[in-house]
């Protein structure tokens, strides 16, 4: 019997080949309306992205590439020019923004969060109040191409700010609505909170209107970039679900001031390309961060996630872990690299990267590292691992007169369970759950077998 053909396979694409038109025109129809300084630094930011490589970082070039990526029918979604309409609070937020890949803006405020200061505002309305960040692009990553990708061709956004000593009782929400054939949607998102301030905020990246199933790809690029003053705390989670059409890129970035902290807690599900980097400075003595970051893979879908934290002030802390769980032919990338500055004296810092492979197609790598220049620290570690599904758990529940499948299932999803638990918004907690167990109940048929080793993927 003659064996089946092969499928073919794109060439490799290097990441610096992003198929995506980005010319002087997109530039134009990025910065129409703006003012003059906006559209200078917009200027600024292309030339920067025409000159940097794909990955700046020598240690992570080999892993992972754009060949997924087809965006060459994609075009920018541009600001409508309109005033963003009137949105409807649930009750379980103090505050809602919601931007579609048509350019339709929706705000909505509580009393509580008027009352007390809270502004929550599409970014280009705001974007002069907020020169001295925007202008010169000091809150993204000067060495990234895609972070001046984003600050060059931003069409829409979202201002967030909480005055000093303001406590939100709920979270604001932050939503994108994205997949439809042919949009390329470009956002930043700029956070401040004030000395004492305590907020937490839910982004939302959900399939639009009319994107099931979509075949040409669409294109989403957002940043989130967040301002800690001295004593503030920020939880931040995100819940990504995109439609397979879509190619995602996203950068985020924390600046933390004396004695705050922020909590990140990010889920990776959908999309068919996602490349992720989150940078945490913690420059004030006695800041802290808590991360972490889940990928939940099947198909063909290929994950790329970095994890940038430098330690610049005093008696810092950092606890920073990324898990995936890859079924059928997913890839995963898990990357991270702590730098302790001379500065940062007795600094206590971890980085767990672990991946569990449930296919024998599926493949995961962990490259945690770390670069420290201060010898007096409390801790500075990383751990990471490679592997399938764990036998002698396995064993246990069996032994417990759970069935095997079910017990993958609560192994796996266990697994993956400390982002969900961090999520500050129940009806968010509940939902991504529901996302989780559904993406298990589709694809594990493929899942490892009676032997621990993941089964064979669909051909």
């Amino acid at each position: 019997m003659t064996a089946p053909a092969a499928r073919p396979r794109p060439a490799r694409r290097a990441l610096d080949e992003l198929s995506l038109t980005v010319d002087e025109a997109a530039l134009a129809t990025a910065g129409a309306g703006d003012p003059d300084w906006l559209r200078a630094d917009r200027q600024v930011a292309f030339l920067r992205w025409a000159e940097l490589p794909g990955e700046s970082n020598v240690l992570y070039t080999p892993y992972i590439d754009l060949r997924a990526a087809q965006l060459e029918g994609a075009r920018l979604v541009g600001a409508s020019g309109a005033l963003p309409a009137s949105a409807i609070l649930s009750g379980d937020e103090d505050a809602l923004i919601e931007t579609t890949d048509d350019g339709i803006v929706t705000v909505a405020l509580s009393e509580a969060a008027r009352s007390a200061g809270v502004t929550v505002t599409p970014l280009r309305a705001a974007a002069d109040s907020l020169r001295d960040r925007l202008d010169g692009g000091a809150s993204l990553p000067d060495d990234d191409k895609f972070a001046q990708l984003t600050r060059a061709l931003w069409a829409h956004g979202v201002a967030i700010d909480v005055p000093a000593g303001v406590r939100l009782e709920r979270p604001v929400v932050v939503r994108w609505a994205v997949g439809r054939a042919g949009r390329a949607l470009i956002t930043r998102t700029l956070v401040h909170l004030g000395a004492a301030a305590d907020a937490a905020v839910v982004e939302e990246l959900v399939p639009a209107d009319g994107s099931e199933g979509a075949t040409s790809q669409a294109f989403f690029a957002g940043t989130t970039e967040a301002v800690l003053d001295a004593g503030a705390t920020l939880r931040m989670a995100s819940l990504q679900e995109l439609p397979a059409n879509v190619v995602v890129i996203q950068h985020r970035r924390a600046e933390i001031g004396a004695g705050a902290s922020v909590h990140w807690a990010l889920a990776q599900l959908g999309a068919r390309l996602v490349r992720s980097r989150v940078d945490n400075r913690l420059v004030g003595d006695r800041s802290s961060v808590e991360q972490v970051e889940i990928v939940f893979g099947s198909d063909d879908q290929a994950f790329d996630l970095t994890s940038y934290t430098t330690h610049i002030g005093r008696d810092t802390t950092g606890n920073l872990l990324s898990k995936g769980a890859l079924m059928e032919r997913s890839r995963a990338a898990l990357k991270g690299l702590i730098t302790i500055e001379k500065s940062a004296v007795g600094t206590d810092s971890f980085l767990g990267e672990f991946g569990m492979n449930l296919s024998r197609a599926a493949r995961s790598v962990a490259i945690p590292s770390l670069e420290i220049d201060q010898p007096d620290c409390r801790r500075a570690m990383h751990a990471s691992s490679v592997g399938p599904i764990d036998e002698t758990q396995l064993f246990y529940l069996e032994s417990r007169g759970i069935p095997r499948d079910e017990a993958r299932k609560f192994i796996v999803l266990g697994f993956l369970e400390p982002v969900v638990a961090c999520v500050p918004l129940l009806a968010a907690q509940d939902r991504l759950r529901e996302l989780l167990e559904a993406k298990w109940t589709a694809g594990s048929d493929g899942v490892a077998g009676s032997d621990g080793v993941a089964g064979e993927a669909a051909a």
